[in-house]
C-alpha cells in the first residue's frame, strides 16, 4: 500500500511538473527519469497499461487525450518508451489497428489477407515499395515482412525458402508459385485463385492460377498452411 501511494504522489508531481511552463531541456530530461522511476517503483516493471490507468485516476477522471497544459498522453508515453501499446489506444478512444501474428505465428491465411491489402499497386520493375509500385518478387516480399517473416528479394532465392509442395493440387492458400523458371512470382489464394504483381501496365490483382504443370517451376510454403475459404 505505501509502494502503490508513493507511486501514485510520484506521478502527481510530474502532472504537476507538465502544468507549468516548459522549462530548460535538463528539466525536461530529469521530468522524463523521475517519471520513468515512478512507473517501474511499485510494480517492478513500469507497464504502460497500469501507468495510463494510474494517471488517468491522477487527473480525477479528466479527458483522457490531453492532461494538464495539453499534454498529448501518447507523446508523453512515446517518450517514455511506452508508446505504441494497446492502453494507450484504449485510453484516448481510438481503437488500434489489428495486431499483426508474431513470427512464426502466420499461416497461409495471414499471407492472403496480408497479400488482399496491395490489390490495385501498380507494377513497377524492381519495385519494393506500395506507395510507388512493386513486381511480382518485391510485392511477395513485402507480403511476408509485414508478417514479420524476411524472405530474400528475388525469385530466384524465394524459389528456395520454405518447404516444396508437390503439385498445385496440393498447394494451399499462401503458397508461393514460381513459374517460367523463376521469372514470374505469385501467391495462392485457394480454389483455382491467385494474386501477383503481374506486368507493367497493370496493378497487383486477384486471377485464375494460369500456373500449370507445363510452366510451373516450383511451389513453395513459407508458413503453415492456410485454408481454402
Amino acid at each position: 500500500m505505501t509502494e502503490a501511494i508513493g507511486r501514485m504522489q510520484g506521478i502527481q508531481s510530474m502532472i504537476a511538473e507538465l502544468s507549468r511552463p516548459a522549462g530548460s531541456e535538463a528539466n525536461a530530461s530529469a521530468l522524463k527519469s523521475a517519471a520513468s522511476t515512478s512507473l517501474a517503483t511499485g510494480t517492478g516493471n513500469g507497464d504502460a497499461g497500469s501507468f495510463t490507468e494510474a494517471l488517468t485516476a491522477a487527473l480525477g477522471g479528466t479527458s483522457a487525450t490531453s492532461g494538464p497544459s495539453g499534454t498529448d498522453l501518447s507523446s508523453l508515453a512515446n517518450s517514455l518508451g511506452l508508446g505504441g501499446t494497446a492502453p494507450i489506444g484504449a485510453l484516448k478512444g481510438i481503437t488500434p489497428p489489428a495486431t499483426v501474428p508474431a513470427s512464426g505465428a502466420a499461416t497461409g491465411n495471414d499471407v492472403v489477407a496480408v497479400a488482399k491489402k496491395y490489390i490495385g499497386v501498380p507494377y513497377v520493375w524492381g519495385g519494393t515499395n506500395p506507395a510507388t509500385g512493386m513486381d511480382c518478387s518485391g510485392f511477395t516480399q513485402r507480403v511476408f515482412k509485414d508478417l514479420g517473416i524476411e524472405i530474400p528479394r528475388v525469385v530466384s532465392d524465394q524459389m528456395r525458402q520454405g518447404t516444396p509442395v508437390a503439385s498445385l493440387a496440393e498447394a494451399k492458400p499462401g503458397d508461393l508459385l514460381v513459374s517460367f523458371g523463376g521469372d514470374h512470382i505469385s501467391i495462392y489464394l485457394g480454389n483455382g485463385k491467385a494474386i501477383d504483381a503481374p506486368v507493367p501496365g497493370k496493378t497487383i490483382q486477384i486471377r485464375d492460377a494460369w500456373e500449370q504443370h507445363s510452366n510451373l517451376t516450383s511451389i513453395r510454403r513459407i508458413v503453415p498452411a492456410g485454408a481454402a475459404s
